[in-house]
């Protein structure tokens, strides 16, 4: 396995960071990774220690304004703006794999990103995989929701702290306390994300049944950060014949780093497996 770090530009101009690891002989696919709120690309060691050794080159960016990418912690202009990010980054990857099938995951907020991200632009994907993705009310102070639609238009960079639960992640402490310890990680929202990802949730939800490309979801049964009823109901919409939805009993937020993570982590690779060429 071998690991790089590099940037790419993002929409309007924005040097974004990114790294990937790519496994010893040439790579059966690509996987491109998209993080959650508030975290980055470098929580993700479990998913490339599972994956890579597979025979997948994985690739992860961090969002603008999280981890090493420049921005307002927690702030963008328009959804847009995550959208043509992850349209730049595919590009990247795909430049560098032209010949291998290039799949999209993401995680919580990053799951209701490549959800709507296919249903834009599906081209150039073998498929799409979300964990925990947001798709209904986060777990959130409603108060704080109501006040964001109200503050977008008059004080849309106003930085708020989320009150995100951090113990509601994952049953080990461990991962726990190295989150909260994570000098990259942050908590801090503002109205204008607030209302762009409450609009992205009803747009994704409304369209759930024009998704053609395969999709796998995977999500906890006790997520208190992202209900499971969301990704429930978006399953049930999707029209698409190559659809599969894994509920984890009792797994929390993130299953990739919960305990048991080994099943989901395992599911993944499976899902993977199905749809690519042999490991060289």
């Amino acid at each position: 396995m071998t690991h790089a770090e590099g940037t790419f530009i993002g929409r309007h101009g924005l040097e974004l960071y990114y790294q990937r690891w790519l496994p010893d002989g040439d790579p059966r696919a690509a996987l491109a990774v998209v993080h959650g709120f508030g975290e980055h690309s470098g929580r993700y060691g479990n998913l490339v220690n599972q994956l890579v050794p597979a025979g997948y080159a994985l690739y992860a960016f961090d969002l603008r304004g999280h981890g090493r990418s420049p921005g307002q912690r927690g702030y963008i202009e328009r959804w847009d703006d995550y959208r043509e990010d992850v349209r730049l980054f595919l590009a990247l990857v795909h430049k560098h794999h032209p010949d291998r099938p290039l799949f999209l995951l993401g995680h919580s907020m990053g799951g209701l990103i490549v959800l709507e991200y296919v249903l834009h632009y599906p081209e150039g994907l073998a498929g799409v995989i979300a964990s925990g993705p947001t798709l209904a009310q986060v777990g959130i102070s409603p108060f704080l929701l109501t006040l964001s639609k109200i503050l977008s238009g008059i004080l849309p960079r106003l930085s708020l702290d989320t009150g995100l639960d951090a113990g509601a992640i994952s049953r080990d402490p461990a991962v726990v306390e190295a989150y909260v310890n994570d000098p990259l990680v942050h908590s801090k929202g503002t109205p204008r994300l607030g209302a762009e990802m409450t609009k992205a949730i009803e747009w994704t939800q409304a369209h759930a049944a024009s998704l053609r490309l395969p999709c796998l979801i995977v999500h906890g049964s006790d997520d208190r950060l992202a209900p499971p009823a969301g990704s429930q109901r978006f399953y049930e919409h999707v029209a698409g014949p190559d659809k599969e939805r894994l509920v984890f009993e009792g797994y929390y937020h993130e299953v990739f780093n919960d305990l048991g993570k080994e099943k989901p982590l395992a599911a993944v690779e499976a899902w993977l497996n199905k749809r690519t060429g042999p490991a060289s």
